[in-house]
């Protein structure tokens, strides 16, 4: 019987459930609608609660309320895709429940698994029935219901789950879309995987995982080890002077998940800080975050390892940086999600400052999107996430940053490209987003690619292996012959009587087969202005915008 959780207790909770989401990654992926090869769900989930297994791993939890808002903070940071920022959602509104408390027992339990589903309905602009939101809703609704009687928060989590299953069963037939596709909601599963690693752990059980994230280094003693094994080649150690009101605490989580030695010394003026790491233009960047960096010193370990083996009379043991500066700041920057070389370098010549590799198969945390808005040199960032699952992890970064981050939600690389170009018609901030958001609007977007798995979607039949051609989201064609599916999308674009029309193609696609894309699109739309472009990317053999 459990009365009461604590601290230790809540971490060794959410270190099995993130063990057990892992085991049950792909299972949650392949509930995806669209059989296409995308990895969402379930590995979204996964590496979200991947990040605060690993907060956690790094500390001695005190009371539960610490505990709890260390593990919010993390999933924050770490989250990826739709069902990741939802799943953070719902453990900040716990740590917010908890945040006083030293232990809960089974009644504030319910409350705080409440307060989570609540924090995630408010977050949600548009909330949709048939999802991990329903799900957790009825999960949260069952586990109040039994705490008026029952003390034992092992009873309580059972209820929950159990009310959950009949809620996630039911999925199939709130949403239309799975009910289309014949399956139950992905990220509810994965939310019911992870309140049952937390059972297990009242239970006594451990859940054995796969794999395992790697553990945090220590100091290593130099003159053991050949320079391969030196993980951490910088030792970087500077003074911020305090300006902005951040809490420190956040700083220390930067740093450790970035390298080791960490010794962080602050007072009411300034903050010191050393730290070994192989990213010290990163960490001095999020510094500038604090306020403004006094002094910089950053040793390159190795050289010094080499030089105390070997010795060396004519290079210098330390090479020190005397002042640290950013990039020329300007009046506004961007961040860009895409995946691809050529992708990227169509980007960058249209002046992206930051690119970040993610997209389809990938998706970026906020935490990686936070490094590259903190590492643009304007005060003011605009963000094209091209996904529309990346769209509200890239939101998640406005209240972790000083800057003003202005998310355009692009859910496509050409409407990425078109929002970027139409920056130049436009001046100030505000109507600078309205013109961007409104040229991505204008765009069609289609996507070919290979089936991932048999499904039977909307009337389709399709087969793994075989390809798929998705208009503006919608699945409109599907077969073995690309020539045919290419076809199709060249004739549903026509309907848009576009002016211009990109093709980009994927690796692995070949003059030739560009070439004979390019000319079917061009016989069904003579008028239009047709670019091909090498982008290189992942998934999807063309991607095609049309306007």
């Amino acid at each position: 019987m459990v009365t009461e959780i604590t601290g230790a207790m809540f971490k060794d909770m959410v270190t099995n459930a993130a063990a057990e989401i892992d085991n049950h990654a792909q299972e949650i992926n392949e509930l995806n609608v669209f059989p296409v090869p995308d990895g969402d769900t379930g590995l979204n989930m996964s590496l979200t609660m991947g990040a605060a297994e690993k907060a956690l791993a790094a500390m001695t939890p005190g009371t539960l309320g610490h505990a709890a808002d260390v593990t919010a903070g993390a999933l924050l940071r770490g989250a990826r895709g739709n069902s990741g920022v939802i799943l953070s959602l719902l453990f900040r509104g716990f740590a917010k429940k908890v945040k006083d408390a030293d232990t809960a027992d089974a009644a504030m339990f319910a409350d705080a698994l409440t307060a989570g589903v609540e924090s995630a309905y408010k977050a949600v602009m548009k909330p949709t029935e048939g999802t991990i939101l329903t799900v957790s809703r009825l999960a949260a609704g069952a586990a109040v219901e039994a705490a008026k009687e029952e003390t034992d928060i092992e009873v309580i989590l059972e209820t929950a789950i159990r009310e959950g299953n009949i809620a996630l069963a039911d999925t199939i037939n709130q949403n239309p879309v799975l009910k289309k596709a014949g399956v139950i909601d992905a990220g509810a599963k994965g939310y019911l995987y992870i309140m049952n690693g937390m059972l297990r752990t009242l239970r006594g059980e451990v859940t054995e995982r796969k794999s395992q994230f790697p553990e945090q280094s220590g100091k290593a003693d130099f003159s053991q080890f050949t320079d391969e094994d030196i993980k951490f080649a910088y030792c970087t150690e500077f003074i911020v002077e305090r300006r902005y009101k951040r809490d420190t605490n956040k700083l220390r989580d930067y740093l450790d998940v970035r390298g080791d030695s960490i010794v962080v010394v602050e007072d009411d003026d300034i903050i010191k800080v050393h730290v070994h790491t192989n990213e010290p233009g990163v960490i001095l960047t999020e510094a500038l975050t604090y306020g403004q960096l006094l002094s910089i010193k950053i040793d390159n370990i190795r050289q010094q390892h080499s030089e105390t083996l070997f010795g060396s009379s004519d290079t210098p043991q330390t090479a020190a940086a005397e002042h640290y500066e950013p990039d020329e700041m300007k009046e506004y920057g961007t961040v860009v999600v895409c995946a691809g070389a050529g992708i990227e370098e169509v980007f960058r010549d249209l002046g992206a400052d930051k690119t970040i590799a993610g997209g389809q198969t990938m998706n970026p945390s906020t935490e990686e999107i936070l490094e590259k808005i903190n590492a643009t040199p304007s005060d003011i960032v605009f963000v094209l996430p091209n996904n529309k699952n990346i769209i509200w992890a890239a939101q998640q970064c406005e209240q972790l940053t000083d800057k003003r981050v202005i998310v355009v939600p692009t859910k496509s690389i050409p409407q990425g490209v078109s929002a970027m170009i139409a920056i130049d018609d436009a001046s100030g901030v505000e109507d600078i987003a309205s013109c961007m958001a409104e040229a991505a609007g204008r765009v069609r977007t289609a996507q070919i690619t290979l089936a991932a798995r048999d499904s039977v979607y909307d009337g389709h039949d399709i087969k793994e292996g075989e390809y798929l051609a998705l208009v503006e989201d919608t699945l409109t064609a599907c077969g073995p012959d690309i020539a045919v599916i290419v076809d199709v999308v060249a004739a549903v674009l026509s309907g848009f009587t576009p002016e211009f029309i990109t093709i980009f193609t994927g690796e692995g696609v070949t003059e030739e087969a560009a070439s004979a894309v390019m000319n079917s699109i061009a016989a069904a739309s003579p008028g239009a202005e047709i670019t091909v472009i090498h982008g290189g990317q992942p998934v999807y053999h063309y991607i095609i915008s049309a306007e």
